[in-house]
């Protein structure tokens, strides 16, 4: 883990040093106040829901598919020399690799790493106890009770980044929440990275989508921080897919070996949908999903040893009667719990599911579905979460409303996973000598200093009686959700960034945007 202090892109000269004495302050916040926190230490365990003989037996039907069936590196002849000087057997496109081959390789990634933010105070760590909430990620629509499903723009990109800078419960900015479709495709990056760093003071990820794309990105991190710390440091991630089954195209690993190369973090996920780019068992998907991963791991760490990786998953399930994909159902929950465990023995940092539905309104279903997966990823031990608000549609569209409901659940997931403390004062023995038999606690001593702290006070729920809520006009939470991320907008403020920082960046957009044609498709 990298102390480095980091350059405040503010201009405000703050400086701060990652360690041990922030993480102690971190877990004394209460995380009950809603005071912003970079980021959860987990005060919960892991659950490790399968046993040892079987999590081998998955062990090897990776490895065995590894071996024999092999994956393909398609496009990108570099990272087939990569694995031909590694010692993997190379067959045209396709790579097989002895057991064992690939955890000797990433033995050199870093079990936990800082990505820096730059606004210090919220720089994240991933791996270990932490856990780190981003929203949504890619969907080509955007949703809103007003004017119903609609294609996403750059306005509506600047939103969501607006109300998760806006809100205590996310710790990372996230990386495409919506495509903006108003923008050329060749030239959308470069805004939606400026609009992270521009909107929002926390860590981001960059744009994945063509090689020349994430060099942008990296470019502009580079500008952000100055190239001596971008050097040194974990400035920018990506996030890149598999392109399931058993193949890692060319567009996503020369991407994801230009971040490596640079020192910057990779997020690499297998997007299994069970009975179509996977096996429709469980054990089968996870097993596959752990040789995808394994294999991008194991090239980033050829790229550049060391190079800060986070191993990915996304398992999810089909309707085989009608071949639509379905999300938040519980096949895919519980083999996260096990991908946890297997990532675990790793030693690496987890990205593992997050709020998963299909549900096309954020209504019950929406909420259902989308607190058994993210209670999935809480419990498997997942570190950066992806997806943890706005997610409708199957990923198809983010929706506002469901972007709030969500942010509330997050919230009330920093007292869960801060679990229960036990000390003198938590066992309250003073206030029962105080109270005694029969009485109330309501104006004791010890409800007095705790009252504005002991309980999660949830922005959405009503809790008044029902006649106060119907005399009120009987709004449901998503209207509630409508007033109030409309009115988060209105409050937001954006944080203050460096005129030079911005000045160079807004040079580098236009440099770059003008050296190309558009290009829509």
């Amino acid at each position: 883990m990298d102390d480095a202090t980091t350059p405040d892109a503010t201009g405000a000269g703050a400086r701060r040093r990652a360690g041990g004495r922030e993480a102690r302050r971190r877990e004394r916040a209460g995380p009950q106040s809603g005071a912003r926190v970079p980021y959860i230490l987990r005060g919960i365990p892991t659950y490790d829901v399968m046993s040892e003989e079987n999590l081998v037996r998955i062990e090897r039907a990776a490895d065995r598919i590894l071996a024999e069936t092999g994956i393909e590196f398609r496009d990108d002849p570099e990272a087939l020399d990569l694995w031909r000087r590694a010692g993997a057997r190379i067959d045209g496109v396709r790579v097989r690799f002895e057991p064992g081959m690939l955890h000797e390789i990433i033995r050199t990634a870093p079990a936990e790493f800082v990505q820096h933010a730059r606004n210090p105070a919220n720089s994240v760590l991933i791996g270990g106890r932490s856990v780190v909430f981003a929203p949504a990620y890619g969907s080509p629509f955007v949703m809103d009770l007003d004017r119903g499903r609609r294609f996403g723009t750059l306005e509506d990109f600047e939103n969501f980044i607006k109300l998760a800078q806006s809100s205590p419960w996310f710790h990372h900015s996230g990386g495409t929440i919506c495509e903006p479709t108003d923008v050329p495709v060749n030239k959308r990056h470069l805004d939606m990275v400026y609009a992270h760093i521009r909107l929002s003071d926390r860590g981001f990820l960059g744009s994945v989508t063509a090689a020349e794309r994430a060099e942008d990105s990296v470019a502009m991190a580079r500008i952000l921080f100055g190239e001596e710390f971008a050097a040194r440091n974990c400035v920018i991630m990506g996030n890149f897919n598999v392109n399931s089954p058993l193949v890692w195209d060319g567009t996503m690993t020369r991407g994801m070996r230009a971040y490596a190369r640079a020192g910057q973090g990779t997020v690499l996920v297998p997007f299994i949908l069970g009975g179509a780019m996977g096996p429709v068992t469980s054990a089968g998907a996870i097993a596959q999903s752990l040789a995808e991963t394994l294999a991008g791991c194991a090239l980033t760490q050829l790229e550049r040893k060391g190079a800060p990786v986070v191993f990915g998953n996304f398992l999810s399930s089909m309707s085989l009667r009608s071949g639509a994909p379905t999300f938040g159902t519980p096949e895919p929950a519980i083999g996260s719990m096990v991908i946890g465990q297997l990532c675990r023995r790793l030693n690496l940092p987890l990205r593992c599911s997050g709020n998963f539905t299909t549900s096309k309104l954020p209504d019950a279903q929406a909420m259902t579905e989308g607190t058994m997966s993210m209670l999935a990823a809480i419990h498997c031990g997942a570190n950066y979460i992806l997806h943890s608000a706005g997610f409708l549609d199957g990923l198809l569209s983010m929706s506002y409303e469901k972007f709030v409901l969500d942010a509330d659940l997050c919230g009330a997931l920093h007292s869960y996973l801060a679990g229960v403390r036990v000390d003198e004062d938590e066992l309250a023995v003073d206030a029962f000598a105080e109270v005694g038999p029969g009485n109330h606690f309501f104006g004791c001593a010890h409800t007095m200093a705790h009252y504005e702290t002991a309980f999660w006070d949830s922005a959405l729920a009503d809790n008044e009686p029902f006649e106060k809520w119907e005399a009120a006009g009987g709004a449901d939470a998503a209207t509630r959700a409508n007033r109030l991320w409309k009115k988060q907008l209105r409050d937001y403020e954006a944080p203050p960034l460096d005129p030079g920082i911005d000045e160079a960046l807004r040079d580098f957009i236009a440099r770059r945007k003008a050296e190309v044609e558009d290009r829509w498709y």
